[in-house]
């Protein structure tokens, strides 16, 4: 019963009596000691604690596989393909640091799949080039006209364009960049700013105030909040929508997000490279970018067409 497991924390040794822990205390103690960034354990957290819910409404004390197997297919019963996914990571990653860091149970959840997502295609629609000129030419905010601009001309995430700041402006070989700090990402990436959004972006940091231009402040400020607020996702994807709506691009399959499509589009239909391309948006693996060219090569198929001209 005092038997106590010697756990890495990556600078040091912890040691707990664990004999008598329930699911529930472990899950706990391994979301205390897990190695990883605040935002990665921030997000397991609540994928663990549904698992643990589930186990006390189901008063399993002791799972088994199949009762990871029910558990999954009960997600599926509500949630989408990728909310089950990431649920199930955080428990496989949990019964793996159970048998190989803790020793206390064995590895369940090994080789479980979560749900099937398609990536074959993206579900969010692109704008054609004439679309974002005509989205452009209708923004009368200097801060808005610069943020659309660098989103879809850089392939910039929401994300992405909230954690930009003043600062992250600057000037790399020669030309002007954007320091990106992406998805999960730690460091910074220079992107390569084409000289007609650095203008706009110029132009819209001198509207600003001097304190509000320079150092760490946030490159796009909230209007609404005059102490120095940084634009929050949700509010840069509320006024890409908006602006799309003004020009009667109302749509479920536009967002802000295809913005991001627009510019990998764009950039495949210039005839840049598939290497090109990848490195230009970011994606850790080529086969991501390849989606982007199955669905051109969907969208340019004649087939349908071919077809047509005999029956009618």
């Amino acid at each position: 019963m005092g038997t106590a497991v010697a756990v890495r924390t990556g600078q040091a040794q912890a040691a707990a009596p664990v004999k008598s822990m329930t699911m529930q205390e472990l899950s706990a103690y391994w979301v205390a000691y897990v190695d990883a960034s605040p935002k990665t354990v921030q997000s397991y957290t609540p994928s663990i604690r549904q698992f643990m819910k589930w186990l006390a409404e189901e008063k399993i004390t002791a799972p088994s596989r199949q009762d990871l197997m029910r558990y999954r297919d009960s997600l599926k019963s509500r949630l989408s393909p990728a909310t089950v996914q990431a649920y199930m990571v955080a428990v496989r990653l949990f019964f793996r640091w159970l048998a190989d860091e803790a020793h206390l149970y064995p590895n369940i959840a090994e080789g479980l799949k979560g749900a099937k997502i398609d990536h074959a295609h993206h579900k969010k629609d692109y704008l054609t080039a004439a679309q974002v000129k005509t989205l452009l030419s209708s923004v009368g905010s200097s801060r808005d006209k610069a943020m659309l601009a660098l989103m879809v001309a850089c392939g910039l995430r929401t994300v992405e364009i909230s954690r930009l700041s003043v600062m992250d402006l600057t000037v790399a070989a020669g030309h002007c960049v954007v320091l990106v700090q992406g998805k999960g990402k730690e460091e910074k990436t220079a992107v390569k700013v084409p000289a007609q959004v650095e203008a706009l972006l110029r132009q819209y940091l001198a509207t600003r105030r001097p304190e509000e231009a320079t150092g760490e402040a946030p490159l796009f400020l909230a209007e609404s909040n005059r102490s120095g607020g940084r634009l929050t996702t949700r509010s840069i994807s509320r006024i890409v929508k908006g602006h799309f709506i003004a020009i009667g691009l109302n749509s479920d399959r536009l967002t802000a997000h295809s913005t991001r499509h627009t510019a990998i589009t764009l950039a495949l239909m210039a005839g840049e490279g598939l290497e090109e391309v990848q490195h230009f948006a970011r994606h850790a693996s080529l086969s991501t970018t390849m989606i982007y060219a199955h669905d051109l090569d969907d969208a340019e198929n004649t087939c349908a067409e071919a077809v047509a001209g005999q029956i009618f």
